[in-house]
């Protein structure tokens, strides 16, 4: 009887804890993560004026509302491919097709050196009302899904999506997406307030 009940503890064990992939480190780290991009960029829009908002280094480049729109946007819809990603079955044979560790993955996507077009359906064309109504939908979502991080059970480690830069990725690595894609964009925020020519009010 004892070693019936120590078997299954075992399994009970085994289990629960397998569910729970990512590391309280890892999960501090991405909670960190996820902060700190979001106060960056919260700084970095603050009281700009329309001005400010609108200007263009040139036709060519973005203004700081278009960011703002491209980063509210790519909050949801990358929120929506890590969840549609864990909804699938775990693969746990595809972990060997993961080819870049989580540093690297960060490291690239603050990489400015390497310009992306957005695609069509993340290109700022005016889908939210107004620039504030697009910093609150971007709010809300990413308390949202600090909230996910904080507390989540899911097998992040054991699903696996495909990226068109980074190849096979986990869904850890596509959350650690959502907040390094803030950041790149925040950067470029600081490009344009940068210029020379950006509006002093």
């Amino acid at each position: 009887m004892k070693s019936l009940l120590l078997l299954l503890a075992f399994v009970t064990s085994t289990i629960f804890s397998a569910k729970d992939t990512i590391s309280d480190t890892e999960r501090k780290m991405a909670l960190k993560e996820f902060q700190r991009t979001k106060q960056r960029f919260l700084n970095d829009v603050k009281g700009l004026s329309v001005a400010q908002l609108s200007f263009k280094a040139d036709t060519s480049r973005w203004s700081i509302a278009q960011c703002i729109e491209h980063i509210a946007l790519a909050e949801n819809l990358i929120w929506q491919w890590e969840q549609g990603t864990i909804a699938q079955p775990a693969a746990p044979e595809k972990a060997s097709e993961v080819k870049i560790t989580d540093e690297q993955l960060m490291k690239g996507l603050v990489d400015r050196s390497h310009k992306f077009t957005a695609p069509e359906m993340l290109q700022p064309v005016g889908k939210f009302p107004s620039t504030e109504a697009a910093i609150q939908a971007y709010i809300s979502r990413r308390d949202s899904t600090i909230a996910y991080i904080s507390n989540t059970k899911d097998d992040l480690k054991n699903h696996f999506a495909q990226h068109p830069a980074f190849g096979t990725i986990n869904t850890f690595q596509l959350l650690l997406i959502l907040s390094g894609h803030s950041e790149r964009h925040t950067l470029q925020i600081e490009e344009v307030k940068a210029n020379p020519a950006f509006p002093k009010q």
